[in-house]
C-alpha cells in the first residue's frame, strides 16, 4: 500500500506548487529510483488531463559518464536534453540519492564541463522557461545524513514538506514588505559582521511553488555594496564535497579571503568564474518545522532562525554556481542579529517586530 503522505505530497506538487493545466506536458526527473513518488505524480498529472514524461537518472551511472566526458560530448548532451526540455511546460525533479558524495572526485576540466551542462540546461533553460518544482526524497541514506532513524526521518520529512504553504505565504508578506522598503542590512553573529544594501531589489516570497520544502523571503545584495566578514556555521555539501567552517572576508562585494576545512577545494570552486566571488542572494529562512540542519541545502536554507548568503548567480550577478550557504542564529548555534536600516528585526532566531512574530516557530507548535 502506498503511504498516504506520498499521495498528499504528489497532490500538493501538481495542484498547488505547479498548478498543472490540462493539455500541458510535465517532465519528471527521477533520480536514483524515487519510484513511489514518481508513480503518484504520474497519476496526479493524468488526473488533471496533462501529459507526464520521465527522465530516469541513476547517479553512479551519470558518474561513469562524467568521468569520460569531453567538450564534444557535453555539447551533444546539452543538445539532446534541450530538445526534450523545450517541449515541456513543467519540470519536477525528485533528487533521491544513495550517496551524496558520488561526485566528490570530479575535478578540473570534468567539473567545468559538468557545470556548463548545469548552466545551459537548468539555469538558462529550465529555470527561465518552465514552471518547476525540485525536492529530495526520503531514504536510508538521507536519514543517516540527518542523524535520524528512517521512520523518524520520514515523519520529519513529510511534516516539513506538506505544511500549510498558503498560510505560511500570508505570514511572510509583512517580511517581504520590509525587504522592499529597506536599504541597509547588517548581520551580526560569531565571527560575522556583514553590511550591504538591498535598495531597489524586490523581495521574493518563496512559499512552496518551487522547491519543496519551502519557506524563505529572499532578495539580492547590491553587487558592490557587501563589506565585512561572515562565518557559516552550517555544513554544506557541494559537488560531492562536504564543507565546514566556511569563512569569507568581503570587500566591495568580492570575496577576498576564503577558508574552510578544505580551503583549497573551496577556492577552486570560487575560481570557476568571476561571478563566483560575488553574491547573488540574501534570504531569511522561515519554515517553522525545520529547527536543525540535516546537511541538505533544500532543507537547511529554509531552517527557522537562519539566513543564507549565496555566492554566485542571482540578483545582479552572473555565475555558473549558485551556492546557498547557511548561518543559523538559533541560540544553540551562538545566536545572531539581523538589522534593517538600524532597526533590529530578529535576535537569536526570533523575530522582534510584531508584524513578523507569526513566523516564529513557537507559534506553529
Amino acid at each position: 500500500m502506498i503511504d498516504s503522505r506520498i499521495k498528499k505530497l504528489a497532490h500538493i506538487i501538481v495542484n498547488y506548487s505547479l498548478e498543472v493545466k490540462k493539455g500541458s506536458s510535465v517532465l519528471i526527473d527521477n533520480f536514483d529510483n524515487a519510484n513511489q513518488l514518481t508513480k503518484e505524480l504520474i497519476n496526479e498529472i493524468f488526473k488533471v488531463g496533462a501529459n507526464p514524461f520521465v527522465w530516469n537518472n541513476i547517479i553512479n551511472i551519470n558518474k561513469e559518464i562524467l568521468d569520460n566526458i569531453n567538450e564534444e560530448y557535453i555539447n551533444k548532451w546539452i543538445e539532446f536534453d534541450k530538445v526534450q526540455l523545450e517541449k515541456c511546460d513543467y519540470y519536477i525533479a525528485i533528487r533521491n540519492s544513495n550517496n551524496i558524495n558520488e561526485f566528490s572526485d570530479l575535478k578540473g576540466e570534468k567539473l567545468n564541463l559538468y557545470n556548463k551542462y548545469i548552466d545551459e540546461i537548468h539555469l538558462k533553460l529550465r529555470v527561465r522557461n518552465t514552471k518547476w518544482s525540485v525536492l529530495r526524497y526520503p531514504n536510508e541514506s538521507f536519514a543517516q545524513l540527518a542523524g535520524m532513524n528512517t521512520e523518524a526521518f520520514e515523519d520529519f520529512y513529510f511534516k516539513v514538506c506538506t505544511l500549510d504553504y498558503s498560510y505560511l505565504s500570508k505570514c511572510m508578506l509583512p517580511l517581504k514588505k520590509l525587504f522592499d522598503d529597506t536599504d541597509k542590512v547588517r548581520i551580526i553573529a560569531k565571527d560575522t559582521d556583514l553590511s550591504f544594501s538591498i535598495k531597489g531589489h524586490t523581495g521574493g516570497v518563496v512559499d512552496g511553488r518551487a522547491n519543496i520544502p519551502d519557506g524563505e523571503v529572499c532578495t539580492g545584495p547590491i553587487k558592490n555594496s557587501v563589506n565585512g566578514k561572515i562565518k557559516y556555521n552550517v555544513k554544506s555539501t557541494y559537488l560531492g564535497h562536504t564543507f565546514d567552517d566556511i569563512y569569507f572576508e568581503i570587500k566591495d562585494g568580492k570575496i577576498i579571503k576564503a577558508t574552510a576545512n578544505d580551503t583549497k577545494k573551496l577556492n577552486e570552486i570560487l575560481n570557476l568564474d568571476e561571478g563566483c566571488r560575488y553574491f547573488g542572494e540574501f534570504a531569511i529562512g522561515t519554515n517553522p518545522y525545520i529547527d536543525k540542519p540535516i546537511n541538505d541545502i533544500l532543507f537547511d536554507e529554509k531552517m527557522t532562525g537562519s539566513i543564507h548568503f549565496t555566492p554566485g548567480n542571482g540578483w545582479g550577478n552572473k555565475s555558473q554556481i549558485h551556492w546557498d550557504l547557511v548561518q543559523s542564529h538559533l541560540p544553540e548555534y551562538g545566536g545572531g542579529e539581523i538589522w534593517f536600516d538600524d532597526i533590529l528585526i530578529r535576535k537569536n532566531g526570533k523575530f522582534i517586530l510584531e508584524q513578523l512574530k507569526s513566523l516564529n516557530a513557537e507559534n506553529w507548535e
